[in-house]
């Protein structure tokens, strides 16, 4: 790999997104710029943002020497919408790809092992990484909570999250972080983008945690 390359991140996994750039040296990364979206919008605007930020940075797409995208959990449609973007770009321009998790986004921005999300229906997206055991993700309501053995600490992305583990999990203490951005997840990526720790685009796929409406309803109905 050369000694310094472009990196350029893309997160749409929440109710806001955002795409990033950056330039990798060694094993950190010097960012270069950043666009908002916004959530609802991605299929109409996020690849008009990669040129935007592309642009603004007099850099071509082919450039770019590894994507690093952001698989979930969250919205089911904007994991899709943002992971057929980068499908697209990286085998058109045959540029190598990083995935990461939101949850180990959110968990490294507050300088922790555990984070939470809400995941909507009394239910959080949650990382728990605790001494001495390789951290996990799962999705977890009250129930699944009240059997697991809590962290002393955990990144909490939003209220709805942290009201629900206030009420199951009152000694741990919540620690507020504001949302992930693809900025964030370049940072957490560097190194392994610098150690050529790279996926396949074949077996690229969201890191949903919870199966979409469609495939939960679909077999209700085909119960019935």
């Amino acid at each position: 790999m050369p000694e310094s390359i472009f990196l350029l991140g893309i997160d749409t996994c929440g109710p806001a997104g955002s795409v990033a750039l950056g330039q990798l040296t060694g094993q950190s990364v010097e960012m270069l710029g950043q666009i908002e979206l916004e959530g609802r919008s991605y299929s109409s605007t996020l690849v008009t943002a990669v040129g935007d930020l592309l642009a603004r940075g007099g850099i071509a797409l082919r450039d770019v020497g590894a994507i690093v995208a952001v698989n979930g959990p969250g919205s089911f449609t904007g994991v899709r919408v943002g992971l057929s973007a980068v499908k697209g770009l990286a085998e058109g321009a045959r540029i190598p790809v990083t995935a990461v998790s939101r949850l180990e986004v959110l968990a490294a921005k507050a300088g922790l092992k555990s984070a939470v999300i809400d995941a909507h229906r009394q239910e959080v997206y949650l990382r728990l990484g605790l001494p001495g055991a390789p951290a996990r993700e799962l999705l977890a309501g009250a129930a699944e909570l009240e059997a697991l053995e809590p962290p002393a600490r955990i990144a909490v992305g939003d209220e709805a999250a942290a009201e629900l583990l206030r009420s199951v999990w009152p000694a741990a203490e919540l620690a507020p972080v504001s949302a992930p951005t693809a900025t964030d997840a370049l940072r957490l990526s560097a190194p392994r983008v610098a150690a050529g720790e790279f996926v396949d685009l074949v077996l690229l796929d969201g890191h949903y945690l919870r199966r979409s409406d469609a495939e939960i309803f679909g077999d209700g109905a085909k119960r019935r």
